[in-house]
């Protein structure tokens, strides 16, 4: 089976690496996201819930390409 990134292309340098950042809660993980965007980023998975419970994040790009993740995780 073949899996793809996002954006459905081939898995090359650049396209299926990311950089990770940790924000201290949701709400700086959303402002970092449209900060991103409103600077010439595209949206590469808006800002939400995902992957497990308490788990909040973002995906976008960089005007370069560069793949950006913003994520917070709640402790329980």
């Amino acid at each position: 089976m073949d899996t793809y990134p996002y954006d459905q292309q081939s898995a090359t340098r650049g396209n299926g690496t990311q950089v990770t950042f940790q924000a201290e809660n949701n709400a700086l993980v959303e402002a970092f996201y449209q900060m991103a965007v409103e600077s010439g980023g595209s949206c590469d998975g808006a800002p939400g819930y995902r992957y497990r419970p308490g788990y909040y994040g973002a995906y976008c790009r960089d005007p370069d390409g560069n793949k950006l993740h913003v994520m917070h995780e709640a402790s329980e």
